[in-house]
């Protein structure tokens, strides 16, 4: 990772949110951009969270981080993003037991929109922006789009959490550790339609259907328990996931600021290129991998029919959430 003498200033959005509660002090701790790194954390939030964002802050400073530079609050997009060189847009409206997409769409749709102009006018030239608010796919398209002079490859929205728990399901079925599972990649939108790629995935080298043999848990069970984790822990706890989405975030960004390891690869929504037959410039989530300066998709990998049909199906999800928000973008 490559550090800088000058402090970095980063912005995150929805900052008195559980999500970020979860985060704020992993990054200021240096999880995210390493121990030497200095860091200004530049905190958004609704006027009515001003407060309660004031109490997070206050127990930022009372941690004593020694490479936490400055922290400043505001309810001013144009503020929080003044000269920032990474994004981090968590605040988005809630998803809730009942709700449908379209709900989400239409609620957050114009947060996005304003929050990918200010971006624009106000971050630093070397800005990098992970959307995480849902649903992130679209809502980073909707900041891309409203955001032109900055370059498509450094918009991000979050798969990594999916990825994170795809491992863990193939980990716990194959009773192997975590870090024995690779080669992971969650394709297309962060839903209900994404689809977690064991055909691909190794497990200690190995691939995955030749350690768990059985077919039909990995095209029933396996795939359905991911796409449908969210909902599961909503049920469970009465709100969405948000110490494991911070964790994701963090994985998220080492996996663009990092260099991959080995012949691995991490999942990433990115702007597609026309990469596997994607449509250009749809927020897609790829295999990415990373040299700790520059990414790129991973290409030439073997797609079956299976994982066509699955792969095909997000994407025509993602193009009908596009053609519902068609007006901002």
């Amino acid at each position: 990772m490559v550090t800088s003498q000058n402090p970095i200033k980063v912005a995150v959005t929805g900052a008195a949110g559980q999500i970020s509660y979860s985060l704020l002090f992993r990054l200021a701790a240096g999880e995210m951009f390493g121990k030497s790194q200095k860091i200004i954390l530049q905190l958004l939030e609704l006027d009515s969270a001003l407060d309660a964002l004031e109490g997070v802050a206050m127990e930022l400073v009372d941690c004593a981080f020694p490479n936490l530079v400055d922290i400043e609050t505001t309810s001013s997009a144009t503020k929080a993003f003044d000269g920032v060189s990474w994004a981090l847009m968590i605040g988005a409206f809630p998803r809730k037991a009942g709700m449908e997409r379209r709900d989400l769409l239409s609620k957050n749709a114009q947060i996005f929109k304003e929050q990918g102009q200010a971006l624009a006018s106000s971050a630093s030239s070397d800005i990098r922006s992970l959307v995480v608010g849902n649903p992130c796919n679209t809502n980073c398209l909707i900041a891309r789009s409203n955001a032109k002079d900055i370059p498509a490859d450094r918009w991000f929205s979050m798969m990594r959490l999916d990825e994170n728990r795809a491992k863990s399901q193939l980990a716990q079925k194959a009773g192997v550790d975590i870090d024995q599972v690779s080669n992971l990649v969650v394709w297309g939108n962060h839903s209900s339609t994404q689809y977690p790629d064991y055909t691909n995935a190794l497990i200690n080298s190995v691939p995955a259907q030749q350690v768990i043999k059985d077919d039909a848990w990995l095209q029933g069970d396996f795939i359905e328990s991911v796409q449908q984790r969210g909902a599961a822990i909503i049920k469970a706890r009465g709100a969405s996931s948000a110490a494991s989405a911070a964790n994701a975030v963090i994985d998220s960004v080492k996996s663009i600021i990092e260099p991959t390891p080995g012949k691995d690869w991490h999942s990433v929504g990115v702007s597609s290129q026309g990469q596997y037959g994607i449509p250009e410039g749809l927020q897609f989530g790829f295999p990415i991998r990373s040299d700790g300066k520059d990414w790129q998709v991973v290409e030439g990998i073997e797609i079956d029919s299976f994982s066509a049909s699955k792969i095909s199906l997000t994407k025509d999800e993602l193009l009908a959430e596009k053609q519902e928000i068609k007006s901002l973008i």
